[in-house]
């Protein structure tokens, strides 16, 4: 009994070592070929850089100089986009969430299944109709696209929150609201200090999900004026629509390595806030 224990625990553990090193895999050849030449690339795809191939940190100063438009300016938008985006959800979903618990009418029950209906939906059902009318109410600019991504990042925001709050006992509250805190009071001194943990959890989620995103930005925004990381690589075309691989294999590394460094630093936080948020009340 002890050796079938022993033995299922060693498959599960080659398994998964498969599987960690099938997600890890891709990750590892972006690095690889953004250090070689783009003729390299393109006929040396998964061998190691060599004497030949080796062209150093060429390709990275090649991606951040590359056509007209400054890749330090993408940055920029790309990080203003990301914060304002994710405290708008934030503030704005936990608020939403918190009323959605503890107001049992039919109008909170209304919201919160179009909520978790909107998780459902596909962004690509609503794309067009959202360009248009992004467009008409001057919602193209990196100052208001924040407003956007609410919309569609409320539903799991609600979700995660809703399953946390019902949580709280209502009783903490209560003893509030007897002290002399009003609703607004209540909601700031005394139950979003207890949702930290979905906080964070939802946080580094959105985070990841629009500092990410690509087709959002680009139906969206004015591109002769503003552009986010994912878009400059999708410029990174030369003459004849020619594409050079060894710089965006450059920039691809260099926009998802602060996403992977944030995870891995917040991932034990993430854990937490889902654990908290599956609590069902």
């Amino acid at each position: 009994m002890a050796k079938r224990e022993e033995r299922g625990k060693m498959v599960l553990t080659i398994i998964f070592t498969v599987i960690c090193i099938a997600y890890i895999l891709p990750i590892l050849i972006v690095l690889m070929n953004s250090f070689k030449s783009n003729a390299a690339v393109n006929t040396e795809t998964f061998a190691f850089p060599n004497a030949n191939s080796f062209v150093g940190f060429q390709n990275y100063i090649k991606g951040m100089t590359f056509g007209n438009y400054p890749f330090l300016k993408a940055v920029g938008y790309s990080l203003f986009i990301t914060l304002a985006s994710t405290a708008l959800i934030l503030v704005c979903t936990s608020m939403a969430a918190w009323y959605v618990s503890r107001v049992g009418s039919l109008f909170s029950k209304i919201v919160y299944y179009l909520c978790v209906f909107s998780m459902v939906v596909p962004f690509q059902m609503v794309m067009f109709t959202l360009s248009r009318t992004a467009n008409r109410l001057s919602l193209d600019t990196p100052w208001t696209i924040p407003v956007i991504y609410l919309g569609f990042g409320a539903g799991l925001a609600v979700f995660m929150f809703c399953g946390f709050v019902k949580s709280i006992p209502l009783e903490i509250e209560e003893a509030a609201a007897i002290d002399g805190c009003g609703p607004v009071r209540t909601f700031f001194q005394v139950v979003l200090p207890m949702m930290k943990p979905t906080m964070i959890s939802v946080g580094v989620l959105e985070i990841m999900w629009v500092w990410n995103d690509f087709l959002l930005p680009y139906l969206v925004l004015d591109r002769t004026e503003y552009m986010t990381i994912p878009i400059v690589i999708q410029h990174l075309k030369g003459s004849y629509g020619q594409v050079d691989m060894g710089a965006t294999m450059a920039l691809i590394l260099l926009s998802i390595l602060p996403v992977i460094i944030f995870y891995l630093c917040c991932q034990k936080h993430i854990i937490k806030g889902v654990a908290a948020g599956a609590v069902k009340g």
